[in-house]
């Protein structure tokens, strides 16, 4: 092994110790189990009594079979605040979905029917719904796509569009998350 050759190893191995120990600092917990990683930040602490009205906007879906990472962004969200110190029930978080990510608001029966595999998204879904979450697609991705609400994940609202539904949760007094 000539001395370049060596020195890309050595500079190869430390990169993937590195990686390893900055993915061994995100952890999921303390809502969810499965979902949403993120790191403790020392000096960085939440009120109880601070209240979270949140709304995430999510375009984009996943490829065929794969977890929506956006999706994922609300258990991350979640699991975040809760471990430094926010009260779950003071965190009112709804996703608005439109898009291509319409299909990935579909129950397994129908995303398999249309993709050939399994919905990674149904179990995230769930659990963010049963955590509170308002899931609510738009009505006019849906008819794009030929997705109907018969085709969704249980408890998946369907609105009039994507604007009709962050226009209506901002009169609740949601903000929206700008990434």
């Amino acid at each position: 092994m000539n001395r370049l050759t060596s020195v890309l190893a050595i500079l190869g191995a430390a990169t993937t110790l590195y990686a390893t120990a900055q993915d061994a600092a995100f952890k999921a917990g303390p809502v969810f189990e499965q979902y949403g990683k993120h790191a403790q930040v020392s000096g960085v602490e939440i009120s109880p009594e601070q209240t979270f009205k949140v709304a995430f906007d999510v375009e984009k879906g996943a490829k065929d079979g794969e977890l929506n990472q956006s999706f994922n962004k609300l258990a991350r969200f979640i699991n975040m605040h809760v471990a430094n110190g926010a009260k779950l029930e003071n965190i009112d978080l709804a996703l608005v979905v439109h898009g291509t990510a319409t299909l990935d608001v579909m129950n397994n029966n129908s995303y398999k029917e249309r993709t050939g595999e399994s919905s990674a998204n149904v179990k995230l879904l769930e659990a963010l719904q049963k955590n509170g979450v308002r899931v609510i697609v738009c009505g006019q991705s849906s008819a794009k796509h030929n997705v109907t609400k018969d085709m969704l994940v249980e408890g998946v609202e369907m609105d009039l569009s994507a604007m009709t539904a962050h226009a209506r949760l901002s009169q609740q007094g949601y903000s929206v998350n700008p990434f």
